[in-house]
């Protein structure tokens, strides 16, 4: 019988995915005609510094950006052999296939180059998560190895779940297996992305792994919960806030960037288009115009507040009027 991954899916997934799903689809017609390599590059520094402030690693955003630029840094070499390995592997991220198991030894080589003797491998001993002292968890044994990642892999290749989901599942379990003697946070994150990616290229460069890290012990709270229910939607539910909370980051800073050039523009099309389309709503507004939500909302908000439009009706049933000046 095929391998399952035990998860619930609850009613606060249900709810961040809905949640997700809408906010990527109001983003993406913006990000396919606007995101630039300038802030490609700013959100894929904010990703690695992540990542790797969660394993320990101190180095700054500017750090790692100077290493970007091929400058010199001054920091322990281990550390910066860290930042220039990740840096690395994000930019190799796009060729890989998340559904291939010898891509994620490739990419773990890549990642850990000059850092441990076994990169590209599994590891042949065993491993545990400690706090101090105190063991937080024991992973299975090395001669399990081949086989639970098999099974994972299996699983990912034929689930019908939902991307957000399955690529929260596959970050659980493959922290739960932790397959490489080194370098399995940082794995289990990008794994995640990567899987994320294939459903839309925006979350190739949607820094996830910064908010992580600020939100550190819930990240290992929402693992252990989850090991200790044998149920993985504690650390679904976390990720998804995760992913969520940082969808509302480039929603609210992003589209700003990019409107200076078309302020004046927006609320003309906002009423054009209601003059055309009365009953529509804000939200549908935004979806036909390439907008965020809030973007809209706040120009429909001073367009009333100028007199220029009018609310007719109640919000379910009735439309809106053009006031012709």
């Amino acid at each position: 019988m095929p391998y399952q991954p035990p998860f619930t899916i609850t009613n606060d997934i249900l709810t961040l995915v809905a949640d997700i799903s809408e906010r990527v689809g109001q983003l993406k017609h913006w990000y396919d005609k606007e995101i630039d390599l300038r802030l490609r590059r700013i959100n894929r520094i904010r990703s690695v510094a992540g990542s790797l402030a969660i394993e320990g690693n101190t180095l700054t955003e500017e750090q790692i950006t100077a290493l970007l630029d091929g400058k010199l840094v001054i920091a322990p070499p281990r550390e910066i052999q860290e930042a220039k390995n990740a840096l690395d592997t994000y930019e190799q991220m796009p060729k890989w296939n998340p559904r291939q198991e010898s891509d994620l030894l490739v990419a773990h080589k890549t990642m850990m180059l000059g850092l441990i003797d076994s990169a590209g491998m599994y590891r042949s001993g065993g491993v545990g998560v400690f706090a101090g002292k105190q063991v937080l968890h024991m992973a299975p044994p090395a001669n399990q190895l081949h086989r639970l990642m098999a099974d994972l892999f299996q699983w990912l290749q034929t689930t019908d779940t939902h991307p957000l989901v399955a690529s929260s599942v596959f970050h659980f379990e493959f922290e739960f297996i932790h397959p490489f003697a080194d370098g399995n946070g940082r794995m289990g994150r990008l794994w995640q992305t990567l899987i994320l990616s294939k459903w839309h290229p925006l979350f190739a460069n949607l820094p996830v792994e910064s908010l992580v890290h600020k939100n550190q012990a819930a990240y290992y709270q929402a693992l252990q919960d989850s090991t200790h229910q044998t149920d993985c939607a504690p650390f679904i539910s976390f990720m998804l806030g995760m992913i969520r909370d940082a969808l509302r980051s480039f929603e609210e800073k992003t589209p700003v960037e990019t409107q200076v050039k078309t302020r004046v523009k927006v609320p003309e099309q906002i009423l054009e288009l209601l003059q055309q389309q009365p009953t529509l709503t804000l939200a549908e507004v935004a979806g036909k115009l390439g907008k965020s939500v809030s973007a809209i909302e706040r120009a429909a908000a001073k367009l009333r507040k100028e007199g220029r439009l009018r609310r007719v009706g109640p919000i379910k049933g009735g439309h809106w009027e053009v006031v012709q000046n």
